[in-house]
């Protein structure tokens, strides 16, 4: 009986075996039928740093910590307001790149040398934030065409920059250290604000996208394109400051605005970002200072009088800006 045991112990063991190994071919069979059309692992090369991918967008994130900016004596963390990106989507047989880059004045013009060189169409030039030390200006991109030489041309502009590429520069500049400050809570700001959000490097973010389809160049564009309201909140002690932008539409400006004004938070830009989007969209930047509730309830007031998306219909993002 012992022997018969065994025999059938082994006999039990060899299926286990056989199958664990059967499974492991089908998995590795469905993980490969699985890949993205579009495999951004050359993009990614191209670029130097690799990025995340969410609902059909490859983005990749270069914040400037190289610089040391100030408003009203706040240090400006560069997940706050200082990160350049570039935002990859495949259409059909072609990949259109939406992008924006953070620069100094010094560096602007053969930034915009290198991207239309490169056959990158420059958007937009123009402020994000008021009274930055030092001054910022911020160029929009935007390509169609092949992935990789996209990405190329992307990185071959950020090359003639200030900017860290890699994703930890081995010999970044001394800058004073950034205080410890935890993020504001992502629950608390998530309750008044009825979105769900995330926090990176002491900065909690909120990315809501628009209820309406948006297109650019005849192809839909995902919310990570860059044509979603972002919030972004920093601790500063006991209070906080928060930026980004919402994305309106011209009848939405006004009441926006007022909005804004009535709560405290200065708008400290509007403009435009692409060129040929549908419906037509304009980007209102904001600048706060006050405790991060009260913040976050003057920025739902405001987004209140505009055609988000409902709670329901938004996620959490990566941590990159757009």
């Amino acid at each position: 009986m012992r022997g018969n045991s065994r025999k059938g112990n082994r006999t039990n063991w060899l299926c286990v075996l056989v199958c664990a190994v059967a499974l492991a071919e089908i998995t590795a069979a469905r993980s490969v039928q699985q890949e993205p059309a579009g495999d951004w692992q050359d993009v990614a090369r191209a670029l130097g740093r690799a990025g995340t991918e969410e609902e059909g967008v490859y983005s990749v994130s270069f914040p400037r910590e190289d610089l040391d900016v100030r408003i009203e004596k706040v240090r400006l963390r560069p997940t706050f307001a200082l990160t350049s990106w570039a935002a990859f989507q495949r259409v059909g047989d072609v990949v259109l790149v939406l992008g924006d880059l953070v620069l100094q004045e010094k560096e602007l013009a053969e930034v915009i040398r290198r991207l239309t060189d490169g056959g990158l169409i420059v958007t937009a030039v123009h402020n994000h934030l008021v009274g930055e030390s030092p001054k910022l200006i911020y160029v929009h991109f935007y390509g169609r065409g092949d992935a990789v030489s996209l990405a190329r041309n992307v990185r071959a502009a950020l090359e003639v920059t200030g900017t860290p590429l890699e994703a930890r520069p081995p010999r970044a500049p001394r800058l004073p250290a950034l205080s410890d400050a935890l993020p504001p809570s992502e629950m608390r700001l998530r309750e008044i604000l009825g979105h769900r959000g995330w926090s990176s490097v002491g900065v909690t973010h909120f990315r809501i996208p628009r209820a309406e389809t948006i297109t650019a160049g005849g192809a839909v564009l995902g919310p990570r394109m860059g044509v979603a309201t972002m919030m972004n909140f920093q601790a500063v002690g006991s209070s906080a400051v928060a930026t980004g932008d919402f994305v309106l539409l011209a009848e939405e400006v006004p009441r926006v605005v007022r909005a804004l004004s009535e709560a405290g938070i200065a708008v400290t830009a509007l403009h435009n970002h692409l060129l040929e989007e549908q419906p037509r969209l304009f980007f209102l930047h904001f600048w706060g200072h006050a405790d991060a509730p009260t913040l976050a309830a003057g920025l739902r007031r405001a987004l209140d009088l505009t055609n988000h998306g409902k709670p329901s219909e938004t996620s959490a993002g990566a941590s990159e800006p757009r």
